[in-house]
């Protein structure tokens, strides 16, 4: 019985990735793929896309709204392809409209399945990103799941080593 519930623990640990368009998005898709792929778990991406602000033209906003949502959904695809290729499973596909900060902790306090958000930390001087100083300064308090911060210039080699 005990061996069963650990097996299900381990096949229940979802590492999430926000999907943005910044360039380490690529490296904390990688470390939770990894992750996933050595621990027996399962990655699951998230895109929020930006809402259609209202306009005079209500067609266009539509299309507008439906354009976004078609990117995200290609985007995802082709995330997925990845995710498959390293973890050897598919990942659970989630598309939000609205805020990214507000919409992720949404999803985190919806969704139990949820165990681990991964992010990557920006590779620049900037700080870390807008996201993770939301998370680590106004919205820490809110965090239901450990939140696994991976530099955003870390080279494949120390993926690896690492995870």
């Amino acid at each position: 019985m005990a061996e069963r519930a650990a097996e299900r623990a381990r096949r229940d640990r979802v590492f999430l990735v926000v999907v943005d368009d910044s360039i380490e998005r690529a490296v904390a898709l990688k470390y939770a793929c990894m992750r996933a792929a050595k621990s027996g778990g399962r990655v699951a991406l998230l895109r929020v896309i930006e809402p259609v602000e209202q306009s005079e033209w209500a067609g266009i906003g539509v299309m507008m709204a439906e354009e976004r949502r078609e990117e995200a959904e290609g985007l995802l695809a082709g995330l997925a392809a990845q995710v498959k290729e390293i973890t050897g499973g598919l990942p659970m596909l989630i598309t939000r409209e609205g805020n990214v900060a507000d919409e992720l902790m949404a999803l985190l306090e919806e969704d139990p399945r949820i165990s681990i958000l991964v992010l990557a930390t920006a590779a620049g001087a900037k700080g870390p990103g807008p996201l993770v100083t939301a998370l680590t300064g106004r919205l820490a308090a809110r965090m239901t799941v450990p939140m696994t911060l991976v530099p955003g210039s870390m080279s494949d080699a120390e993926l690896d080593r690492v995870t």
